[in-house]
């Protein structure tokens, strides 16, 4: 979204009135912006426009997309290529809602200092994280949740996904509590095992 994105009207729900935010004020970051968190429950997004390059830039090095391609045979890219091998990639991870209920990813990667990671590193020597340009480390979450030993875990309908663990799941009539609940101990164990706080994607109604 950041590197097309170009403005946006929203409605204000309590001023009644529409807004233009500009990219610059809507404060994108990792899965985050300022409707997330400054304005929180107090706009609704109407219409985006994006600018759009008529040369397409390709990025093909995040996560396991470059494997994809070559396990599909592309050799010449293309948009319809990057966004097919990013759909099998997905499938392949994710459940299908129409069959599981789920939320999608329902935890953030967290950004520490690369000191931080360094620690981590010396204790967890296979731990996956990916360092960014500003100098701080991602660090995956997915990992650190199975590595606590969550991943396919259930209990009654509140469970972890067998494919991914990130991804907690509803399996016919667990209750919002009960989902909840499975996160609360997913995000206390995770601290406890590598003292890495792990924030919620999901808004909690």
């Amino acid at each position: 979204m950041d590197d097309v994105f170009w403005s946006l009207e929203a409605f204000h729900l309590f001023d009644k009135r529409i807004h233009n935010f500009t990219r610059e004020d809507c404060e994108f970051d990792y899965r985050n912006s300022i409707f997330k968190e400054r304005y929180k429950d107090q706009f609704a997004i109407i219409s985006v426009t994006f600018q759009l390059k008529k040369k397409p830039i390709f990025y093909t090095d995040y996560g396991a997309i470059t494997e994809e391609l070559e396990k599909m045979g592309v050799k010449d890219l293309s948009i319809k290529a990057i966004s097919q091998a990013v759909i099998n990639i997905r499938s392949s991870k994710l459940p299908d809602p129409q069959k599981i209920a789920n939320a999608g990813s329902f935890f953030k990667n967290p950004e520490v200092a690369a000191s931080k990671y360094e620690e981590l590193k010396l204790k967890f020597p296979d731990f996956i994280a990916y360092p960014l340009v500003k100098g701080t480390v991602k660090l995956a979450a997915g990992w650190m949740v199975e590595k606590c030993g969550w991943k396919g875990y259930r209990k009654d309908d509140a469970g972890c996904h067998a494919k991914q663990a990130l991804v907690l799941v509803n399996y016919g009539n667990a209750t919002g509590k009960e989902i909840y609940d499975l996160s609360e101990e997913i995000l206390q164990s995770v601290k406890n095992k590598f003292d890495v706080v792990l924030e919620r994607e999901v808004n909690i109604i």
